[in-house]
This record gives structure tokens, sequence and C-alpha cells, in this order.
């Protein structure tokens, strides 16, 4: 293909808008990009940007009494004109994308005027990259896409132009931060903060005008790197004072700077525990140096032992976070955020919550959700995570009657708001995410940290139909391939929560003792007799009490706990009978066939849609597709033999399984 794929804002999706007349009354860089955004729709469309004289559509920025939501907007229909009306250029960014989804039905009949606001105040996407090309990682940390739209040969582009059509995707879901570096802080990334700094400050323009903060992830140990000190000790009033010097010389060459990203004590990155300290010491005086400028920084919760002894079953990674978090809530200074992976392993195909988002009342969290399919295919393998996060976002940690995650995050649940943020899947990549259907994943994102009461299918529609326009045959195709495709990726790979079973280097196909005797703490214990890990108060590592009632009780026992997570938290024998009626390695057996042959299916749906997308995604889906079958393939056989080899029982439906 030429050029940049135009992901979900191609010209088309603003044909509803094109013909019309539109008016734009406001000022400033974000209502500059409402109105670039209407002029490049009605040019040549037989609409027009007007500035008196009736008008179709009108955006308006406007004082009003009772809002006081920047981000929030108005949208009603009354005679022939629709008006979209927000205080501020951001909301109204946002209510033009809103009508462009609503397409034809915008600017139908009559309807009254609706606010609509987001559920989350920080909706934000880090971004794993390399400004020097790592040896290891390459540019881009479990980036599936290509290298950085950001760096090239250790700077900022020369040519930002990538960057910016980024921007304008993100703008459109409402994404409204971005950390522009990766959280393993090497060498070069560093220096962002300091002598690169005028390079950050060219991106910090990119995303401005479409109301995105930007964000740099920094080194605990930055004072003594960066700043010759000869300590980072966070409690060292020099320490201290290098922290605000720094962070006065960023805020003055980027205003609006959004704050830090830090992982600290977490598979050899430098933190507090280093000089006795605790997180809290850690994040605090970094926060303090914030704070004179409404900084926030975002204080990564992905802490464990990964030097563990794989024969010491009371060692338990699962409960790391909630070991060194869950006593610290309340230390933290009001602009720390608490950025917590949705569940307490590393972004698996499924996993329980994470028990420290409900065990912190007083501390801001951030819920952290993946894109970049690590643990989902890679972007090599379709796997829609939007039902995934759906049913994260939510879950009702004290159940029936409760509050939801999202309502933690977003500070509904009588504690302080801290938001969502997830890893991004965008590269250089002509398509920005490797596989073409994996930009779903990105707008979905978005979507549901908008509103995490949208529903996972209606999420797709959109996509779909801003993507591929309304082509006969073609929603109803990419519904069939994506909308079940995580139940299916789930089905082929690890079975019923234990997770990995993936190759160590490269965390890509299967490998069913891949980490099992490894220092990473990732096992799933599989012998003779049974498979999974006793994470029980009773006989294993009291993981189960660190959530609250109801669940700590619903998955102490093997009676209760549900089928999906059972070997995530009980050590079972292969003969123990599912809710579904079958046994553990019968289900290890049927459930591997199935996925692949899903993945079939998978295949032949979008076989029939030669002609009907267009032909560069056509071939690098159908490319992907083959792939996906081959690596599916492979899954089960290894799957299935190893449990065959583990457990002695055959398939009860007489299947060649090795």
């Amino acid at each position: 293909m030429t050029g940049v794929h135009p992901a979900w804002l191609p010209t088309s999706a603003f044909r509803p808008i094109g013909s019309r007349r539109v008016r734009v009354l406001g000022d400033g860089p974000v209502v500059g990009t409402v109105r670039a955004e209407v002029a490049a729709a009605t040019a040549g469309h037989g609409g027009a940007l007007v500035d008196d004289g009736p008008a179709d559509l009108e955006l308006v920025v406007a004082s009003d009494a009772g809002e006081t939501d920047p981000e929030a907007f108005v949208v009603g229909r009354a005679g022939a004109t629709t008006v979209v009306r927000a205080i501020a250029g951001v909301g109204l960014l946002y209510g033009l994308h809103h009508v462009v989804r609503q397409g034809e039905s915008a600017f139908t009949g009559e309807f009254p005027a609706r606010r609509h606001a987001p559920r989350q105040a920080v909706r934000m996407l880090d971004h794993w990259d390399n400004v020097d090309v790592h040896p290891v990682m390459g540019q881009v940390e479990r980036g599936y896409a290509g290298g950085s739209i950001f760096y090239a040969d250790g700077v900022v582009r020369a040519d930002l132009s990538r960057a910016r059509a980024y921007a304008r995707l993100l703008g459109s879901i409402g994404v409204n931060r971005v950390g522009l570096n990766n959280v393993n802080v090497h060498r070069t990334e560093a220096t962002l903060l300091t002598d690169l700094l005028p390079e950050v400050v060219r991106l910090a323009d990119v995303f401005r005008p479409h109301g995105i903060r930007v964000h740099l992830s920094v080194s605990f140990a930055a004072p003594i790197t960066l700043g010759g000190l000869p300590t980072a000790d966070p409690l060292d009033p020099a320490v201290g004072q290098w922290w605000a010097r720094t962070t006065a010389a960023v805020y003055a060459a980027i205003p609006d700077f959004g704050g830090y990203v830090v992982k600290a004590d977490s598979e050899g990155q430098p933190g507090p525990f280093d000089y006795g300290r605790d997180h809290a010491d850690g994040a605090n005086v970094l926060a303090r140096a914030l704070a004179p400028f409404g900084g926030t920084v975002f204080w990564r919760a992905f802490v464990y032992d990964h030097h563990q002894d794989w024969r010491d079953r009371s060692t338990d990674r699962a409960r790391a976070a909630h070991d060194n978090f869950a006593p610290l809530d309340g230390a933290f200074e009001p602009n720390v955020v608490l950025q917590v992976k949705a569940g307490p392993m590393d972004f698996q195909v499924r996993e329980p919550l994470s028990p420290v988002i409900a065990a912190m009342p007083r501390t801001r969290l951030a819920v952290e959700l993946q894109v970049t399919q690590e643990y989902t295919g890679q972007q090599k393998h379709v796997c829609h995570l939007v039902p995934q996060w759906r049913e994260v976002l939510g879950f009702l940690p004290w159940g029936e009657g409760g509050a939801t995650v999202a309502d933690i995050a977003a500070g509904r649940a009588d504690g302080p708001a801290g938001g969502v943020v997830a890893v991004s899947n965008v590269g250089d990549d002509p398509f920005w995410t490797g596989h073409p259907l994996a930009q779903a994943n990105l707008f979905g994102f978005g979507r549901l940290a908008w509103d995490d009461r949208l529903v996972p299918e209606a999420v797709l529609d959109e996509w779909i139909g801003l993507t591929f326009g309304d082509v006969e045959g073609v929603r109803a195709a990419l519904h069939e391939v994506m909308g079940g495709s995580w139940l299916t990726y789930e089905r082929y790979t690890a079975p019923l929560g234990v997770g990995f079973m993936v190759n160590p280097a490269d965390h890509y196909g299967p490998n069913v003792d891949g980490y099992e005797y490894s220092r990473w703490g990732t096992y799933h214990f599989a012998d003779r007799d049974g498979v999974g890990v006793d994470r029980t108060r009773a006989t294993g590592t009291g993981f189960t009490g660190q959530f609250p009632a109801p669940w700590r009780d619903v998955y102490e026992s093997v009676q209760t706990c549900p089928d999906e997570l059972l070997l995530f938290f009980h050590h079972v024998p292969y003969g123990h009978v599912l809710r579904s009626g079958k046994t553990v390695i019968q289900h290890i057996y049927d459930t591997h066939f199935a996925g692949r042959e899903e993945v079939c299916r998978m295949v032949e749906t979008w076989s029939r849609l030669a002609g009907l997308v267009p032909v560069e995604v056509h071939e690098r889906v159908t490319e992907l597709l083959s792939e996906q079958l081959r690596c599916a393939t492979e899954w089960r056989d290894q799957v299935n033999t190893y449990f065959w080899r583990k457990s002695g029982v055959p398939d009860a439906r007489g299947r060649r399984i090795y």
C-alpha cells in the first residue's frame, strides 16, 4: 500500500458532515483543530464552513453556568440545525467526533439536548518506546507494529507527520494523556528529561491541539545518572531539591506537561527499596516536585520478586502488589496515582482482578490494561480485547450492589479518582497496529475509557462502520471474525486461567514448561496427578485472602470458583469435574480442538470478503490469519500432547493428540 492507513477516520466517515453547512464558534488551538476537521470534511463535498447564515451543524464554545467539565459537551437538534455546545475546545472536539460516529442520524428529525461527559478524568496511553534501538527489546518494547512513530536515530523524528496523524486518532476517541517513552528507562530515554527536553517540546506541540497532555517515564535513579548526586534516597533533601529544579525546568518548557510515569523496584529498575524506603516515600518526592505545577506522578504497582525459587510454593508472584502497596493506603501525596495492572500477574488472556484495586480506598488508583497484545497473539492473531476490558471495568469487587472497578478508578466509590491507562499498540507500520483488525483494540480502549458502560458489540460495530463503511456483508462478517476472538484465543492457549505457557524469549507461541522452572514466578505446577496453583488460605499461598468478601470465599472453594479461573486458584486432579460436566483433562482437549476449528472458520469467513474490503487490507489479514491458524494448530498439539503425557488419560472422543 502507499501512504498510511486512515484507520477509523477515512474521508468517508465524515461524509454526513461533508455535504452540510457548518459553523464553528470559539477560539484556541483545539477549536482550531475542530475548524480544520470541518474544512477538510466539506472541501469538495458540497458543504461549507460558514461564518453566518443558516447552518446544518453548529459547533459552539460558550460559557454555561451549570457546566464545569471542559471535556463535556451537549448535543441536540431543533428544526434543521444540530447544535454541539461545550465550555472548552476539547469538549467541542469530542462533540464533533460524536456527531461523526452518529452519521446521518445526527441530522435526522429532532432530539432534545443531551449532555455527554467522560466517566474517567484520566484516559491515558503509555508508549514503551525507546529513543535508541535497544539490543534486546528493539525500538518499541513489546511492540508488534514496527518502530517508534516518535523517535529515530537517537532523537525525536524530524518529520512528525505520523505523530500528528496519531494525535488526531487519539483525539477522536477521547484519549487525553500520552506517555512518550518506555517505563524501562534506558540511558538515552533518561535524557528526555534534560538534554532532549527541547525535543519533547516538539511532541507536546503535536498533541496539544487535540487536547492531549504528554508525560515522561523517568528513572528513580535520575538524580544520580543525570544530576551527578551520590544518592537517589527520596528522604535526602538534596534529592528532593534536584527533582524540584528539574521539574520546574520541564514546566518552563512545557507549561501543560502532565507529569511522570515511574517503574521502580521492578524487574531490575532502581527504586526506594535501594535505600530502605517504601514506595510512598519514593512516589512522594516526585509528587512534591510536580505539585506546584498541577502535575501527576503515575507510580506503577508492578513490583515483585523476579528471582524466585520454583521449588518454593509459598512464594506467590500474584500476592506481591498487594503485599507491597496495600499497607501504604493513605500515605501517598494527593497527586500520586498508583497504576495497577488489572490482573495480579501480567496481562494474561484470563486473570482475576488485582486485589489491590479494592484494597486502597484512600489512594488514587488507575487501572492499567494492555492494548499491545503481548500475551494475546502479538497482533499476529485476531484477538478483540474490548470484551475482556469491559468485563474488568464492570467487575464488582464487593459483589452485587457494590461499586465497579470503573467506579473505583473514577472516584465514584467514595475514594479519589485515578483513571484508566493502557499500553499502546501502534508503530510505524502503514496499518498503525501491524494487524489491520488490531486497530479495533486501540479504538475500543478510547471508547471504553470514555464510557465503561458501552456494550463491546456496539463499540466494535462503531469501528467497523467508520473504518469500512456500509458495504453489504462486511459488517456481519467482521462481527463473526472478531466478536468472539478473545474467547477463541483463550480456548487454544493456556487453559482455565493458568496463564503463560509461552516461549520465555518473546512470549509468542506455545511452550508449556517454558517458565515452569524459571525465576519469574509464573508456574502451573502440572504433575502426574493434576495441574494448577494452590492459592487458597487453607492449604496454599493465601492469595484468596487478599480479596474482599464475597470473592475471598468464592475463590477459596473449588465448588464455587469460576471454572475459567479454576487453575489460577487451585491445584486439582485431571478428573475434577467442571460445571460443564466435563473433566479438566477433557476440557483441555476439547477447547484446544475447538479453538483451532474456530480459527479455521475465521479464515473461511475472511476469504469471502475479497473484493469487499481494500485489497491491501485483505492481503495483510489473509497472511496473518494463515499464521494464526498455524500457531493455533501448534498450541493445540503441544498442549494436548503435554497433558496426555502427564495425565495418561486419553481423549474421550478418540482424537489423535500425540
